[in-house]
């Protein structure tokens, strides 16, 4: 064990860190290596891989997602903001990249391979963008004179017009609302807050008009008699033949036909194996984890960090919400993981350093005053 009076990073992170926070993420991410290894291997195998091709690549996924997690959340807000800085700005030049030189898969452009990886670059963009955001707002609470209002919005327009050129309209909808979010919480008028809303709206009737997949989606939600319903009517029948507690682990037989089951769809494989028992420990593990992460951003007295840790957490629980809802057939379907239970390298990585710096964020620290006093102790001590 760790003393209190051991006066090293690692002794300090372990006194400071959000222990309940930290166990539901670990929580989080056991889950996703049993709902992997549930719902991948019927997907290798109807494409002729190993059964355990995705389940070997989830676990070892895993191993930079968690590294990235724990060394991010070592990081002081100062060294947060940075960072953030820095992967904002490499992640939308790789967004430019890949809009010139990756490959066009099903109409869209979303990856690029550097080195023999496959990156989307727009996973990593999402946590950065949020915390530079929040910067630009708590520096316009404290300097009204300097125009970081405007500025937030001059990155909103450059990261979505990336987001929609892909095209990726369901990221786009995630980083509006965040956005949203932060310039409610930030104090803004509330007649911005509507027009953010108006512009959006009219974004996405813009999009059903001149978008043929983005027109399908809709339509099928609304009319599911107008094309093709597939994997929303697996999903369905996943829930009614799981009921409480499932058919048990292995037991599923819809996970055979469901094309997307270990990424999109893999909430609806656990609730076929496991049960709404399941789903709903799910749900609560997740709005633990936005409420704990929400009560210790509004303790904080900072700015920054209140922003910052309040906007991560609304993007963690708004993504995880919108697969599932995609899964229960209350929205279109989108191609949105659920964090750290679906597959995915980039997304997991990326997920792994937003709730590092969202660790980082919620580390008890001294507040200035207190800091000052014990510094000044210190000096009287000395003298």
């Amino acid at each position: 064990m760790m003393s209190r009076e051991q006066r090293t990073p690692l002794s300090e992170w372990w006194w400071t860190v959000d222990k309940l926070l930290l166990a539901a993420m670990l929580a989080l991410i056991i889950a996703g290596v049993i709902l992997s290894l549930a719902a991948s291997p019927p997907v290798a195998t109807r494409i002729g891989l190993d059964p355990f091709h995705f389940f070997n690549r989830h676990v070892l996924f895993l191993v930079p997602a968690i590294v990235v997690m724990i060394a991010t959340s070592f990081l002081s807000p100062k060294h947060v903001r940075r960072s953030a800085l820095v992967v904002l700005v490499i992640s939308m030049i790789l967004i430019v990249a890949t809009l010139m030189f990756g490959p066009e898969v099903k109409g869209a452009r979303r990856w690029i391979t550097i080195l023999g990886v496959n990156i989307q670059a727009s996973e990593a963009a999402k946590p950065a963008f949020v915390v530079v955001v929040s910067w630009l707002f708590s520096e316009s609470s404290r300097r009204p004179e300097m125009p970081a209002t405007s500025m937030a919005l001059v990155l909103l327009a450059m990261l979505v017009t990336l987001l929609v050129l892909e095209p990726d309209f369901g990221q786009t909808m995630l980083v509006l609302t965040v956005w949203g979010a932060l310039f409610f919480i930030a104090g803004m008028r509330m007649i911005w807050v509507l027009g953010l809303a108006g512009v959006s709206a009219v974004g996405l009737f813009t999009a059903y008009l001149t978008v043929p997949h983005v027109a399908a989606r809709i339509q099928r939600f609304m009319n599911p008699a107008s094309g093709d319903t597939f994997q929303v009517d697996l999903a369905a029948e996943s829930f009614m033949q799981g009921g409480w507690l499932g058919q048990g682990p292995g037991e599923g037989t819809v996970k055979r036909l469901l094309p997307d089951s270990h990424t999109d769809f893999v909430f609806a494989v656990g609730a076929e194996e496991f049960g709404i028992v399941l789903c709903l420990s799910l749900l609560a593990l997740f709005a633990f984890i936005v409420l704990r992460a929400l009560s210790r951003a509004y303790a904080s007295e900072d700015l920054f960090t209140r922003f910052a840790a309040s906007g991560l957490a609304i993007m963690f629980g708004t993504q995880a919400c919108i697969n599932m809802a995609v899964n229960l057939h209350l929205m279109p379907a989108k191609g949105m993981t659920l964090p750290f239970i679906s597959y995915g390298g980039s997304s997991m990585v990326s997920l792994a350093y937003g709730v590092g710096m969202l660790l980082a964020l919620t580390r008890q620290r001294p507040s200035v005053e207190m800091e000052a006093f014990g510094a000044a102790n210190a000096s009287r001590a000395y003298a």
